[in-house]
This record gives C-alpha cells, structure tokens and sequence, in this order.
C-alpha cells in the first residue's frame, strides 16, 4: 500500500525560509559596507576585488561547494576553531549552510545596490562634503538613502536565490531533515522517489515565488528610470 505524498514539505519549506531570512539580515550590513568602495572607490586592485565577489555569479555551484565544503571541513582552519568553540562540525549544519548561503549570495546584494549607487546625482554628494559631512556620513545619509530601491532590489534578489540554491547547500549540508534539507533537496527528493504529483507542486511553488521576485525587481528598475 503506497502512502500518499503530502502537499509540501512544510518542514524543508520552513528552513529554506530561515536560510534566507537570517542570510537577508547578514547580508545587509555586509552588503552596504562594501557597496560603497565598489561604487565610488578609486584604489589598486578595485578590478580584483569586484571580480572575487562577483565569482559566485559564473563559477559552477559544484565547484564553489567543493571549496567551500574543504574551506568549511573538521581539516581547515576554520572548520577547527568552529568545532573547538561550538563543539560540533561546520558542514553538514545549519551555521555552515548559512555561512555559504551568504557567499554565494552577495553578488546578487551587491549588484542592484552599486548599480542604484553609480546613478545617484554627484553634486548632492559633494554639497553633503561642503556642508561638513564626512564620506561616511554623505554615504549614510545621503547616498544609501536615495539607492533604496537598489537595496530592496538586492535584498529581494539574494533572498530569492537563497531560497532555491541546490548545488552549494547539498555539498556544504547535505540532506539532514529539519537541519540541512531545503525545498529546492526536498524538490530533488520526489523526483527520485518517483512521487511526480508532490514534485510538481514544489516545483510550481518555487517557479512561482521565481516569478513574483523577477516581476517586483522588474517594477523597482522602472521607477528608478522615472
């Protein structure tokens, strides 16, 4: 007797969700901070710098979840002091999940942002600097607050692909229930148990949620022509 499949899974749904929302939230003040030296900076090795951070956006996501997967293991630095302090390894959890997921989706932070930042009118910046505001404080207050729809367009676009990542989140978590597993897995899941009714529904759901983000960030270019 063949069990029937459930609508969703609610609990990879639920985690895809908490990806996204805590890697937003990180994202932001990172994002901003370098935001700034992309649009504006004029250093040595600005070219090297913007190509690095936009690697995610052409490299293979089995190749960048291989680095990360050894960046991340009980044999790396960083995979040591994680598991001194916490007690408990850095791939296969959720903190490890989390810590790629912000890799791989700056670049989509960062490019409606710098891009809203290139656009902004230059003399507002430089009457900011005559009335005393330092780089610092034009930035915040002037600059960042006119580029808002950038930033939302950024946020909108790194929660989107945090949602349906596959490739780096089953090589840097695998596919642990509750901890690990998200939507786009539990996708990959049906299609291999053969349960087609449940995978279309994920599937819809996530080409759905796909569409609304490109259609909401479609809107905000618009309004930033006007």
């Amino acid at each position: 007797m063949t069990v029937a499949s459930p609508w969703m899974d609610w609990s990879a749904a639920a985690l895809s969700l908490r990806l996204a929302l805590s890697g937003a939230l990180l994202l932001a003040p990172l994002g901003i901070a370098l935001a700034w030296p992309l649009a504006f900076g004029r250093f040595r090795g600005k070219v090297i710098l913007e190509a690095a951070l936009l690697m995610p956006l052409v490299l293979p996501p089995t190749v960048l979840g291989f680095y990360l997967l050894q960046g991340f293991g009980p044999r790396s630095p960083l995979g040591r002091i994680w598991e001194t302090i916490t007690g408990g390894p850095l791939v296969f959890s959720f903190s490890g999940l989390l810590l790629a997921s912000l890799l791989i989706n700056l670049p989509f932070f960062l490019q409606p942002l710098v891009a809203s930042l290139g656009s902004v009118d230059r003399r507002l910046l430089e009457a900011s600097a005559t009335l005393g505001h330092g780089r610092l404080s034009t930035y915040l207050r002037v600059a960042l607050p006119l580029s808002w729809r950038g930033l939302l367009a950024g946020t909108i676009l790194a929660f989107a692909h945090a949602i349906g990542e596959f490739g780096v989140v089953l090589m840097v978590g695998g596919n642990l229930p509750g901890r690990t597993r998200t939507l786009s897995i539990a996708l990959f899941d049906q299609v291999q148990a053969f349960e087609l009714e449940a995978a279309h529904r994920t599937a819809f759901a996530l080409l759905a949620f796909a569409f609304l983000v490109l259609l909401s960030t479609a809107w905000l270019r618009t309004r930033e022509r006007r």
